[in-house]
């Protein structure tokens, strides 16, 4: 029996109760769905429900009179061996060994698809992500974001949302004037500009321009057009170098936006005069101003300013407006932690246009902390290719993809990530990604071994998975679907890495105490076989979570 599945029979209960005259409560009273608990201790029981307490105000009822109840409804029920009313009026449900062990049949036949379900209420997610600058690498920063971003896209259609996985390209602006300024600089051997930009990576693109179009020689060309033409190819290779380490690191994107067709299609203008129809622009000083303070901001912003030209912040309305006219129904923003100060205005925006802003509203802003990389127990502070930055390719190149990307996405994305590159590398149980990946490596060396031994999945008896060891694993696999549902709903893919962890715990110590294969002496059993169907099980889920991740479930290791 699944949580699901004992869910929707503590709901039947209280629908007969409410049928038979036992609540004094309406059928709107009652929840949709009932939460069930793994509780802290075995000795409670292998479930929980506080559904009694929820709705015991509502009745005007003892909290352990309704739980009673509640209870006695399970009682006797096929699959649940008891079911006691406990403290201020919690029910404690033990499954017999036979329902419990039904987890790893369902499981094996759901296979890739078990986690999964329609229970998102998402509709279709703009999910946009990384979007960095396109004058340089992606920083460590952007590699957290790539990870996060696509982990939460995954985790998202799990749950059943349609999403969009979307870069924004800033391709309008100073700081492509100071990217092409750059190129021509080091193209023509001079010094860098101020505030342009250093590192190898700049030589490297000049080189490269230059080879691909060996009829321009920026030294016989005047600035503007030398600078034009760096401009123009320059920004193009970026774009195509930044392309190129995303997928590397496994990340697809659906869209890759540039801001300056907001600008060339006019849908900046129009977003300006939008506001304006709406009243919501006034003037002062020569400049345009949204009355964002009146949608919860906390000050008013320019949005054309005093020469005439549009505010940045002008591009970020229309950007906005577009994604919802290309039917997102919900837009989400993973931003770095220097844009705190988008989320008032952002937010005040929307609510301008009428929509609503926040966890669960038609604009989400979600905000990243730094990441510091850590090597011989000193900090990693600068790229060679970069010279100013630690890179998403560094990272790769130390460590390796699966665990770069599981480094990065384990911790919550509010908090700041310090990452040992020697632990990540290193092939011990203290490497989070190399504990996970071994014990699903482990499970298939397990169908190996089984194979060898003539045991297979031809027979199934759950009642056979009775010992401790079989309750705890098939207690954490069942807490899967739900791990996956709150990690799509909380916006933090984290959850799936941490349950992977102590599903790998579980698994590690269930191997330890039970044999699917038989001893020399031994024929092969039902025992052994039920066995297999719970080792394929675990398998199968820690592989269903990895994938989520982005990372892969090795067969050895």
């Amino acid at each position: 029996m699944t949580p699901e599945e004992l869910s929707l029979l503590i709901r039947s209960c209280l629908d007969n109760a409410l049928a038979q005259g036992k609540l004094p409560l309406t059928p709107a009273d009652l929840p949709e769905t009932v939460r069930v608990e793994r509780p802290r201790s075995r000795e409670h029981g292998d479930w929980s429900a506080n559904t009694a307490l929820q709705l015991a105000k509502k009745a005007g009822m003892n909290p352990r009179d309704l739980a009673e109840i509640i209870a006695a409804g399970l009682r006797g029920h096929t699959g649940v061996k008891k079911a006691e009313v406990a403290g201020p009026g919690f029910v404690n449900i033990t499954l017999d060994a036979g329902a419990a062990g039904e987890l790893a049949r369902t499981i094996v036949e759901a296979g890739e698809k078990y986690g999964n379900s329609e229970s998102g209420a998402d509709g279709h997610v703009n999910l946009e992500f990384v979007s960095a600058n396109p004058t340089g690498p992606i920083h460590i920063g952007g590699a957290r974001w790539a990870a996060v971003g696509d982990s939460l896209a995954r985790i998202l259609q799990a749950v059943g949302a349609k999403v969009t996985r979307e870069y924004y390209f800033n391709d309008h602006g100073a700081q492509i004037d100071r990217f092409a300024a750059s190129l021509l600089a080091r193209a023509r051997g001079e010094e860098t500009p101020a505030d342009g930009y250093g590192g190898e990576y700049i030589s490297d693109i000049a080189d490269a321009v230059l080879a691909a179009h060996p009829q321009r020689d920026p030294l016989r060309e005047d600035d503007d057009t030398a600078r034009e033409f760096f401009r123009e190819y320059g920004v193009k290779m970026m774009f195509a170098e930044i392309k190129r380490e995303l997928l590397d690191f496994r990340v697809r994107f659906d869209v890759f936006f540039h801001e300056d067709s907001l600008h060339a299609s006019g849908a900046v203008a129009r977003a300006v005069d939008r506001l304006e129809a709406a009243g919501f622009i006034y003037e002062k000083d020569g400049a345009k101003w949204v009355k964002t303070t009146a949608f919860g901001d906390d000050k008013d912003r320019v949005v054309v300013k005093s020469d005439g030209e549009t505010a940045y912040y002008a591009g970020d309305i229309a950007y906005y407006l577009d994604k919802r006219a290309r039917g997102a129904d919900r837009a989400i923003y993973l931003l770095g932690a220097d844009h705190h100060g988008y989320i008032g205005r952002m937010y005040a925006m929307a609510r301008a246009f009428g929509d609503t802003a926040g966890k669960g509203g038609n604009i989400e802003i979600l905000i990243g902390q730094l990441v510091n990389l850590v090597k011989d127990g000193k900090p990693v502070r600068m790229s060679k290719r970069a010279g100013t930055v630690v890179t998403l390719s560094d990272l790769i190149d130390a460590a390796g993809v699966d665990a770069a990307r599981y480094s990065l996405v384990r911790a919550a994305m509010e908090t700041t990530l310090e990452i040992d590159l020697d632990l990540i590398a290193s092939h011990t149980n203290e490497n989070p990604v190399y504990y996970v990946q071994y014990a699903h490596a482990r499970t298939k060396s397990v169908d190996r071994n089984a194979e060898e031994h003539g045991v297979t999945r031809a027979q199934f008896d759950p009642s056979l998975l009775n010992t401790p060891a079989d309750g705890e694993l098939l207690a954490v696999l069942a807490k899967f679907p739900e791990t996956v549902l709150q990690a799509a709903q909380l916006r933090e893919p984290h959850r799936v890495a941490r349950y992977l962890e102590d599903l790998a715990g579980a698994y590690h110590t269930w191997y330890a105490r039970s044999r699917v294969t038989p001893r020399a002496d031994e024929k092969v059993t039902a025992l052994h076989q039920s066995r297999l169907w719970l080792n394929d099980a675990a398998g199968q889920v820690l592989a269903n979570g990895l994938h989520l991740l982005g990372v892969s479930a090795p067969d050895k290791m």
